[in-house]
């Protein structure tokens, strides 16, 4: 434990108690630093769970960690882990990077984490899944030219994450980045992304990608029944390859926090880093405009 990361935590509503909180406490290559939460009840709430200090300003929270992960909303994040990153701390970030393209332009580049030279990585959590992992190297040896994603909940019915930013924005900021990332990986970069629908109860969007395959992706946060879980598959000349949330196993965030400490620590940068989410902001940002235009 004596070479574990200390990450500091930033938020601590229901997904920084589900998640980040616990298994940067667990180490064994990271440990809970400290938390700090725009409320201070629930920063020392959580803080107190797992044996860390809560800190009352932000500034506190940086001088003891040597990378801070971020559980805000998006509109927060942008700014906090500018500031971070300025600070010279390794940053772990929720997707989206920030709740518009302007903002994740600031934070991804000159201003933030490409000036400052730091660690970033993204919270795309399925993508490190073993099974996930497994799925993407399937479908990229099928010589892919097709495939569709499914993400149908019931969001609009309430519960610990109909929260403001995402009833505003509905399922393309929220769920969109966990399907655009997937059918990137699996079937080719992006290029271009057209997108139809009400923005609240349905998103249908078509995505081109690099080496001429297509691929329509499906989200909702407008069911009121049990929902199914979302859904990617993959069809190409030498099969198909498919994957559901279900078939995910526990090992997803102990591996990304592994690796990102891993990265801190000198080795390899991760893949889906800021830069990675920015792009996937401009493939979101770029259907947004699509739907409200």
């Amino acid at each position: 434990m004596s070479d574990a990361v200390a990450v500091g935590l930033v938020g601590a509503g229901p997904w920084a108690g589900m998640v980040h909180a616990p298994v940067l406490a667990a180490g064994p290559s990271t440990r809970l630093a400290g938390v700090w939460a725009r409320r201070p009840d629930a920063s020392a709430r959580l803080a107190a769970e797992h044996g860390a200090p809560a800190f009352a300003r932000i500034e506190e929270l940086f001088d003891a960690c040597e990378a801070v992960a971020f559980c805000v909303p998006p509109d927060v994040q942008a700014g906090l882990a500018a500031r971070a990153a300025r600070a010279g701390k390794a940053v772990l970030l929720e997707k989206p990077l920030a709740m518009d393209l302007d903002g994740a332009r600031r934070l991804a580049a000159a201003a933030a984490v490409a000036e400052a030279g730091v660690v970033s990585q993204m919270v795309f959590s399925l993508r490190y899944s073993r099974a996930a992992r497994a799925f993407v190297d399937r479908a990229r040896a099928l010589e892919p030219f097709g495939g569709h994603g499914t993400f149908i909940t019931s969001g609009l019915k309430g519960g610990p994450f109909a929260t403001p930013w995402r009833l505003e924005k509905g399922p393309l900021l929220d769920y969109g980045p966990h399907i655009i990332d997937l059918l990137d990986a699996a079937l080719g970069r992006v290029t271009a992304v057209h997108a139809h629908g009400d923005r609240l109860a349905w998103v249908a969007l078509t995505l081109e990608h690099e080496g001429g395959a297509t691929s329509q992706a499906s989200l909702s946060m407008a069911r009121e029944d049990e929902p199914v879980p979302p859904r990617v598959e993959v069809y190409g000349r030498k099969g198909t390859a498919q994957i559901d949330w279900s078939e995910l196993d526990d090992d997803a965030f102990p591996v990304m926090a592994a690796e990102f400490a891993a990265a801190v620590r000198g080795g390899p940068r991760p893949p889906l880093d800021a830069a990675h989410g920015l792009r996937i902001q401009e493939i979101l940002a770029a259907a947004e405009a699509r739907l409200t235009g």
